[in-house]
């Protein structure tokens, strides 16, 4: 066999299968554990040369008691590769008869090379001693090691068990894992690969299902690892395979029934069988006189079930299990799952008939042993703030404030609920029927769930006016809170949520039309905690620059470019005119005819910065001495109206179009007329000229944005 024919075979190419056998994972945790299991060994074999990294390639596989990852064309062995390495000057390499110095033979022995190796070049005119080498390529066995020592060692796990194993020689020894592992699998092809982690060799042999499958699947390949454990060991070992399978199974089980099947319950649900079977259960009818969102989050909770719903959404007496175990007869552990739910549906149902039994507003002077936060005070003093900024924010809109106060006194009653504090995530919904239940408004009940809203990225706003008003006091009061003690994001720690608070008041400020401004909003928020001076100041101009942010990424989400933003962004400080403005300045962005402005506003307030001392003087026409500037004037004084009237009715792209009759007179102004002279009454006066032009130009947005920096 010639060399390249042994160099061929030694590189050949096959599926690597790699699997861990466990005790059962955390569930929800499978699923970020098997992706980090996975990423880490493919990464090291790409880093020696094993395998390419596609992630095409890669198959990742999870069960309650494996992980494993699937990568095809792996190499046995890494091609060998050549290495040159600079070593030294030639003339320190070798004396003056040209033999090899000390320094160079030592170097060559720490090296383990030869003089045979070594080449000069030239290098910056200098003579320089290079190393050529030929490293033969790591070995499978040698690379998977590495990689999955690696992968273990660097697994995302907050809490490692640690255990006691037994060797091959009858040793115990001291193992670290996030849950005890049984056994090793490693297969090239149809090779076993010889590695070791946790104290266990790998072999070819798997595990199939506890009960219903093949307790030992030997493997003959790692092509047929999927296949193997699926057909003798009754376990679906692909993730996404094996969630899709109990996502069909929910659907076909329901019939008419609609399920009730959020992400998370249907991965958690996943990362706990191995072989899914899906059965339907039911349970009494006098269950569905307690909220749905009670009954429903009691299944998907506690018990990991799937709700049923009719067409329209109202929850019916029926459910589904996702069980591990197949069965020709199922009476047993429906029959099981049904008396467990009974119970749990007793404990809401209880909870649900002893929180009607005390009124909401009862319950307000128990907030007083509540803490809302140790610098902060109790939920009792923070109700009291969040009462009197919507009573100001709906005085300020001219709507009676009587209403929203009354929502903000008994919004945060219901913590105090045996529901609530059972499943806190049901709070303001809880305060809603219980409010009801008590005879208040019907918009003073819906604004107490409606507080927390938008919960999350796309969530729906506040839908009546009362809890408009109530989510925008509570949000601010939370942000001037927070930042009045410190308490605000950094990186990526936002422990308070304040960034999605503030992105609340801007979406509720925006898409609720609401024209109040901003600085005041935030000054009265603020001043709840700090009345006065200039830590009120501060606190304000921060406040309000951490929303304008959340702002300018609504604005860009909105599909506007920064440019286009960045212009409206300082313009006004009643927000909720922002998008009918970003929408007008993006229609006549590129238009030359407001580039050419833009450009030109730019000159001015550079020239206005520069001569700050001179500025607040009154424009006089009879100091207009050249024709272009009086031309100028009148054009600023002929667009005025229609600026105010557009302005007025709201049109911002009508208010911006008469600005493109002021590019001649600017470019004029600019041609002809100096503006620094020495006569200190004319310059004085040119430049209140400027600042009027620069402020006629801006009312819609700051048109010098639109110029790149």
């Amino acid at each position: 066999m010639d060399a390249a024919t042994r160099d061929s075979s030694a590189r050949a190419t096959a599926t690597l299968l790699v699997e861990l056998l466990t005790e059962e994972l955390p569930p929800k945790s499978l699923k970020t554990l098997a992706k980090a299991f996975a990423d880490r060994i493919v990464e090291g074999l790409a880093q020696t040369g094993l395998s390419t990294g596609d992630a095409s390639a890669v198959t990742i596989f999870a069960t309650p008691r494996r992980l494993g990852v699937s990568i095809a064309e792996v190499l046995d062995r890494a091609a060998d590769r050549v290495e040159t390495k600079k070593l030294m000057p030639a003339k320190v390499a070798y004396d003056a008869s040209g033999a090899p110095t000390a320094a160079l033979i030592k170097r060559l022995e720490k090296e383990g090379a030869d003089a045979s190796s070594l080449s000069i070049r030239a290098e910056a005119g200098v003579d320089t001693v290079w190393l050529e080498q030929t490293r033969a390529g790591v070995a499978l066995a040698i690379g998977l090691q590495q990689a999955l020592d690696d992968a273990i060692a660097k697994l995302p796990v907050p809490k490692r068990m640690t255990y006691q194993r037994y060797d091959e020689h009858g040793l115990e020894t001291t193992v670290q894992f996030v849950r005890p592992a049984h056994a090793l699998v490693a297969m090239h092809g149809g090779a076993v690969v010889p590695v070791h982690a946790l104290g266990i060799h790998a072999g070819n042999q798997t595990s199939g299902h506890r009960f219903i499958g093949t307790r030992f699947v030997a493997l003959r390949s790692a092509d047929e690892y999927a296949k193997s454990l699926r057909d003798d060991g009754k376990v679906i070992a692909n993730l996404a395979e094996r969630r899709e399978e109990i996502r069909e199974r929910l659907l076909q089980a329901a019939g008419d029934d609609r399920v009730v099947m959020p992400d998370a319950l249907l991965d958690e649900v996943t990362a706990l069988v191995e072989w899914p079977v899906v059965y339907r259960g039911t349970f009494d009818p006098a269950f569905l006189d307690v909220p749905q969102e009670c009954l429903i989050l009691t299944m998907q909770q506690n018990q990991k079930y799937f709700a049923l719903t009719d067409a329209v959404g109202t929850i019916v007496n029926r459910f589904l299990v996702v069980s591990n175990i197949e069965t020709t007869d199922p009476s047993e552990i429906i029959g099981g799952n049904e008396r467990v739910l009974r119970a749990r549906l007793a404990d809401a149902k209880f909870f649900y008939d002893q929180d009607r039994k005390k009124k909401l507003e009862d319950r307000v002077e128990g907030l007083k042993t509540v803490v809302y936060h140790n610098k902060l005070g109790t939920q009792y003093e923070r109700m009291e703030r969040v009462e009197a900024l919507a009573g100001m924010i709906a005085g300020m809109l001219g709507i009676d404030a009587n209403e929203a106060k009354r929502a903000a006194h008994i919004a945060k009653a219901d913590l105090l609920t045996d529901m609530v504090g059972e499943f806190p995530e049901l709070q303001g919904l809880m305060g809603r029927y219980y409010a009801l239940h008590d005879g208040e408004q019907p918009d003073v009940a819906a604004a107490i769930e409606e507080q927390y809203r938008p919960r999350f990225a796309g969530d729906a706003l506040p839908a009546t006016q009362v809890g408009v008003y109530l989510a925008l006091a509570d949000k601010l009061e939370t942000l001037a809170g927070m930042f009045s003690v410190g308490a605000v994001p950094t990186g990526d720690k936002d422990p308070f949520a304040l960034r999605r608070h503030a992105l609340g008041v801007v979406r509720v400020l925006m898409e609720k039309d609401l024209r109040v401004d901003l600085d005041v909003l935030v000054g009265a928020a603020v001043s709840r905690f700090v009345s006065s001076g200039p830590e009120h100041s501060r606190l304000v101009r921060e406040i309000f620059e951490f929303i304008r942010v959340r702002a300018a990424g609504y604005g860009r989400d909105l599909g506007y470019s920064s440019n286009e933003v960045e212009a409206v962004l300082y313009s006004d400080p009643i927000f909720a005119t922002y998008p009918k403005r970003w929408a007008a300045v993006s229609a006549i962005s590129s238009r030359p005819e407001f580039l050419a402005l833009a450009a030109a506003n730019k000159r001015v307030g550079n020239i206005l910065k520069k001569s700050e001392g001179s500025l607040g003087h009154a424009l006089s026409a009879q100091l207009l001495s050249e024709p272009a500037e009086r031309s100028l004037h009148a054009a600023l004084t002929n667009i005025n109206p229609r600026l105010d009237a557009a302005i007025a009715g709201g049109d911002f792209l009508a208010a911006l179009l008469p600005i493109a009759e002021l590019r001649e007179p600017v470019d004029a102004f600019f041609d002809t007329v100096m503006v620094n002279v020495d006569d200190q009454p004319l310059r004085n006066n040119r430049l209140a000229l400027l600042a009027a032009l620069q402020t006629e130009m801006n009312r819609v947005a700051d048109l010098s944005k639109l110029v790149a920096a």
